[in-house]
């Protein structure tokens, strides 16, 4: 690929410019944002020169709503040979696009899951796409050459192309995205007028929980309405899990001792079902990552407030040929020490005793 014009420079579109660019393509940058664009042209994504020839390949990063109308307009202007856009939401998107006229065998619909809800191209990292899924929704009437360029975009980003049908991919996404993302504002709103003493003890599970609840919600807004349907059916199922848990605590907290017993066992099903399906998450290897046969065990260490007590820990890790595959650190501000977890990989050849020698330096 030699040359590229990608359409809107909000964190995504930029991170695909810079990738690009990293590897010598000639990028061409717009947006209607101007005061974007020039951002992401200082930061050498690319340039805002009108395009004078077809480039190979068109990248379309704009929101879902808008890819139909931009990729009819930028077609019909014979901006490249081939286009592809990296939308959040592929089956309504390409009914959108061919009733907008577009040649559906020169469009492929694409959508990396970079992990990232920072806005802005300020937020582009060439490295974005690094080991990432990148899925592709190509259609029987898809060209092969269009197929080929955005398989090399994808291969340039560093990412790993995923083929799957466009409405499974939105169910997919509704189910590992978009739920979890409404989830975790809902949760996050019951904090909104906590006293200011559940403030105080903010624990990391409420954090974990809460952590994608920052994004646009004007953005988010988009995508849950584009996608209602299917994020409506994990909901669903997620509040009748809800609505057992809440029955379940009622009994434990005021029935006689036979239901309390019944609700318990009802209780540890439920948690166990959770446990299961987290399994399914830490095993998850990336593609283009490392396998983990043996799973993660998971290893705590109390640590203290003084200067150098994680480096220590680090230092004991690295003498015992420890891999650390995570780590979380559970801190309360105010409080004289927190928690480490690190999670290491099951198969080396043990995991790191660090009580003896730092116990006395971290607790």
């Amino acid at each position: 690929m030699r040359s590229a014009a990608v359409i809107g420079t909000g964190a995504v579109g930029t991170s695909v410019a810079l990738a690009l660019v990293r590897h010598g393509v000639s990028v061409y940058l717009e947006d209607s944002d101007s005061t974007a664009a020039r951002t992401a042209e200082a930061m050498g994504a690319g340039s805002l020169e009108a395009v004078r020839a077809p480039v190979d390949l068109a990248v379309v990063a704009v929101p879902p709503a808008r890819v139909a109308g931009v990729l009819a307009r930028v077609q019909n202007g014979l901006l490249a040979r081939a286009y592809t856009d990296v939308a959040g939401l592929k089956a309504g998107a390409r009914r959108e696009v061919v009733s907008a006229g577009v040649d559906p065998s020169r469009y492929l619909g694409g959508h990396p899951l970079t992990g990232s809800g920072r806005p802005g191209p300020l937020a582009g990292r060439a490295d974005l796409f690094e080991n990432r899924p990148w899925v592709l929704t190509p259609s029987a009437g898809t060209g092969r050459d269009v197929l080929n360029r955005v398989l090399e975009l994808v291969a340039l980003c560093g990412a790993t192309p995923v083929v799957m049908d466009g409405g499974e991919h939105d169910r997919s996404v509704a189910l590992t995205s978009h739920a979890p993302h409404l989830v975790a504002a809902l949760m996050a709103a019951r904090l909104e007028h906590a006293p200011p003493g559940s403030m105080r003890v903010l624990g990391q599970g409420v954090r974990d929980v809460t952590r994608g609840a920052d994004g646009s919600p004007a953005l988010w807004g988009e995508v849950l309405e584009a996608n209602a349907d299917a994020v409506a059916d994990v909901l669903e199922a997620y509040g009748a899990d809800l609505d057992r848990a809440v029955q379940v605590l009622r009994a434990l907290g005021g029935g006689g001792p036979a239901a309390r017993e019944h609700a318990a066992a009802e209780l540890d099903a439920l948690l166990r079902r959770g446990n299961r399906g987290h399994e399914r998450v830490e095993e998850r290897v990336e593609p283009g990552s490392r396998p983990a046969p043996g799973g993660l065990a998971a290893v705590t260490v109390t640590l203290s407030d003084r200067p150098g007590s994680l480096s220590r820990v680090f230092a004991a890790v690295g003498e015992a040929g420890v891999d650390i595959e995570d780590i979380r650190i559970d801190h309360t501000p105010d409080q004289p020490q927190g928690l480490v977890e690190l999670r290491v990989r099951q198969e080396t050849p043990a995991a790191p005793d660090l009580s003896p020698d730092l116990s006395p330096e971290l607790h």
